[in-house]
């Protein structure tokens, strides 16, 4: 029963990059049915991929098992990691994101190699540890390990949660790209009734900043809303208040839609400083870059799918933040994010409705079904 494994699942506390043996749960089920494990660990990340059937094409679920802190559990109704059912409600740490999505997976495989054993293609899952991390030996790795071992993954449905009021209600086909910028911005230190014998970097840099807040830069495509930038954190000063610092801080973020790429940001964003005249620093942090699958076959599956469960017609969207599907999806794959409800992942009482996972396993049990036979 899916709700049975998502509560073992929320059980094991695996605070990124710890996996706590939820991947072990999940390899010792599929194995008993004839699913191939390969555990994979990176660094201190862990990864599976386990597989049934063999050939094209390879239809993949991807989720992951690590969550976020909980912050002061004092804060919860209940233990975060002692899951509950309040008011037809699963709470726990991962319950929306995304544990019960795992769970929904993992059921859905039995199900459907169950009913189908000699079904066409291979029919796999993919989990890592790593995707509320810094995302460096996951999926990315896995992906990698996949292309030199001859596996190409075709088709690659995500349990990230997508859905905004009603289960099904949006469908991500894309996520947009990221970059992150650390900017530091040098000026000299003095005393502040003496300002005429020191720099204030935060004067100097206040105007740049807010010509980039300002800034358009892009107006989007039809698969994407405009780029937006935002300041994320800023950082000056000795703590006294009467010292101007000799530098500030600041970093940035920018979520890129497929109408700009990074290098025609960095320029922008350089030629914006330079004309400002600040004597700065700056540091770019590799991007994610952005995904889309327009069309396909698996975005009809997953349409269809949705509309036969719910009665709802999804709508596709590229919003919110990143997923691992950028990791797939530039080898070609066909990549579309179906989950629960988004409206409580990384917050207090974290928490998923029982009905809709059940009905979200069967979805995926659907797609799959549309999928390899």
């Amino acid at each position: 029963m899916t709700i049975e494994l998502a509560k073992e699942l929320i059980r094991r506390r695996s605070v990124t990059p710890e996996d706590a043996g939820c991947q072990h749960v999940i390899a010792a089920r599929l194995q008993r049915i004839a699913f191939s494990a390969e555990h994979l660990r990176y660094g201190e990340v862990d990864n599976l991929w386990i597989a049934h059937g063999r050939g094209s094409p390879v239809v993949t679920l991807l989720g992951h098992t690590d969550v976020v802190p909980t912050g002061p559990a004092s804060a919860w109704t209940s233990d975060p990691f002692v899951p509950e059912i309040r008011d037809g409600h699963l709470y726990g740490r991962g319950a929306a994101d995304m544990k019960g999505s795992v769970a929904a997976m993992t059921t859905a495989l039995e199900r459907f190699v169950a009913r189908r054993p000699k079904h066409t293609g291979t029919a796999a899952l993919l989990l890592t540890s790593d995707e509320e991390g810094e995302a460096q030996n996951g999926t990315r790795k896995v992906v990698e390990h996949l292309t030199g071992k001859g596996t190409r993954i075709d088709y690659c449905l995500v349990g990230e949660p997508s859905s905004r009021d009603k289960l099904g209600d949006s469908i991500k086909n894309g996520r947009r790209g990221s970059l992150t910028g650390q900017l530091t911005v040098h000026g000299v230190q003095g005393h502040v009734a003496y300002p005429h014998l020191a720099d204030n970097p935060i004067h100097s840099a206040a105007p740049a900043l807010a010509e980039l807040c300002a800034t358009e830069w892009d107006r989007g495509n039809a698969y994407y809303p405009p780029t937006s930038f935002q300041i994320s954190n800023v950082n000056g000063g000795t703590g006294a208040d009467n010292v101007i610092p000799g530098a500030v801080e600041i970093l940035f973020n920018f979520r890129f839609s497929t109408a700009l790429n990074e290098d025609e940001i960095s320029k922008r964003v350089t030629q914006l400083l330079d004309r400002h005249g600040l004597k700065y620093r700056l540091d770019w942090r590799p991007a994610s870059q952005p995904f889309l699958t327009p069309s396909g076959r698996l975005l009809d599956a997953v349409k269809q799918v949705v509309q036969e469960f719910t009665g709802l017609a999804p709508e596709l969207s590229t919003g919110g933040g990143t997923s691992d599907g950028r990791f797939v999806a530039p080898a070609g794959a066909e990549v579309v994010e179906l989950g629960p409800l988004n409206r409580t992942i990384h917050k207090v009482d974290e928490c998923v409705n029982v009905n809709d996972l059940e009905t979200l396993s069967s979805m995926y049990e659907k797609i799959l079904e549309r999928m390899l036979t």
